[in-house]
């Protein structure tokens, strides 16, 4: 019997500490949403252009890349929460003036494009020290419960907040950038509430290879490597989430309320997914369960790609994301296991590096793709590409292949 599933899922929703755990994630989580619908939707009504929505993923992505191993280092030397809580309000502040513009009219592609750059700069620290302090506010032999019920609560979220920013920004330009405001700001005040329940690992003197430990760690265990790596090239190619604005406008007729609905869809089929995961967690042939769920994550959007139907649409992203959801419990469940906490933040940081990556390097392949070949052969051959990446990573990584359970 795995130690992961010695708790219920009840027991852990009256844990006090994972309770604001879960509600200053999904609350971050919930700003970012609704900020990817705004920005997507002001960008592309801007320029009517696939490669400012490619280039936008890219501008996300470049903060991750220069900060990774100081960011993962600062989440094993320093208090966690507290760069929750330092990240968040700065997250509010970035927004603030945006809010302003877009309802006074002077808000221009160049302010979101800095806006998106700052954001990616917080994003870059907040995640690695969420990811590593999962493990400590939970009891022992909780961790892939949690992992579903916090993957869970942030795809609650991720429904919501894209619907909301669509609804809102069809109100008002400004509406959305001021309710990221305010949930930055609750999210703040509850990460700063949270109360360890087991103790953090004693922090010895840095050194420079501190920095880049993570690295030497994953490269020597292959099970995490072709896991992170598997993530990495499958939603780096199958990203058709990037081009959800073009979809909503151009192929499937719709407005800002339309591309809310679609970017919540892959949260419903995620939540429904983690509500079967908490109650009844992985036990048997989770590698294989992981490659199968990259398979049908691939094959979703091959779907997606050649529809011109709402409900198919809807549909196909909704599989999308239940099958998503299984390779990310399995993935991150898998690395917070394998890891001791004193390296928890700087292997954090490689794994955001790579899921950072696949996001937002994915939207900018997607958006030049989309620019060269057309919007529906790009998202096509994308769907392909990731279920050839499952393929071959099957051989490449028999290790992974072969995990029974999640010990």
């Amino acid at each position: 019997m795995s130690s992961a599933i010695t708790v219920g899922a009840g027991k852990l929703l009256t844990h006090r500490s994972f309770l604001l755990f879960l509600l200053s994630r999904s609350l971050s989580r919930f700003a970012s949403l609704v900020g990817i619908v705004a920005f997507g939707w002001q960008v592309y009504d801007l320029t009517d252009s696939a490669f400012a929505l490619g280039m936008m993923g890219l501008a996300g992505f470049l903060p991750t890349a220069l900060l990774v191993f100081v960011a993962g280092n600062a989440a094993d030397r320093y208090e966690r929460k507290r760069i929750l809580q330092a990240c968040q309000f700065a997250e509010a502040l970035t927004v603030l003036p945006l809010a302003w513009g877009a309802y006074a009219g002077w808000l221009t592609v160049v302010d979101i494009f800095i806006a998106v750059l700052v954001l990616g700069t917080t994003a870059a620290f907040e995640n690695p020290a969420t990811a590593a302090l999962l493990p400590l506010v939970v009891p022992q032999g909780a961790v892939q419960r949690a992992t579903a019920l916090s993957s869970g609560s942030a795809q609650l979220a991720t429904i919501t907040g894209p619907a909301l920013g669509g609804i809102a920004y069809a109100i008002s330009p400004g509406l959305p950038y001021a309710i990221m405001v305010a949930f930055w700001l609750i999210a703040a005040i509850c990460a700063g509430a949270v109360q360890l329940s087991q103790p953090a690992a004693p922090r010895g003197a840095a050194t420079p290879g501190d920095l880049f430990a993570g690295i030497g760690f994953i490269r020597n265990n292959p099970a995490i490597l072709g896991t992170l790596s598997l993530d990495l090239f499958a939603v780096l190619f199958g990203g058709v989430v990037a081009l959800l604005p073009i979809y909503a406008r151009d192929i499937l007729h719709t407005g800002p309320w339309g591309l809310g609905v679609l970017r919540a869809a892959p949260a419903v089929g995620a939540l429904l997914t983690t509500a079967i995961l908490a109650r009844q967690p992985i036990e048997r042939r989770v590698g294989l369960r992981m490659f199968q769920s990259v398979i049908i994550f691939g094959l979703a959007t091959i779907a997606f790609s050649l529809s011109h139907w709402m409900w198919l649409s809807l549909l196909a992203l909704a599989v999308l994301g239940a099958a998503d959801t299984v390779s990310v419990v399995i993935r991150f469940s898998l690395v917070q296991l394998a890891t001791p906490d004193a390296m928890r933040g700087r292997v954090g940081a490689v794994n955001f590096l790579f899921i950072n990556a696949s996001n937002n390097l994915g939207q900018f392949e997607s958006g030049v793709t989309a620019a060269l070949l057309g919007t529906v052969p790009a998202a096509a051959l994308g769907g392909v590409a990731t279920v050839a990446v499952a393929l071959l990573w099957m051989k490449l990584f028999p290790t992974l292949r072969h995990v029974e359970k999640l010990e």
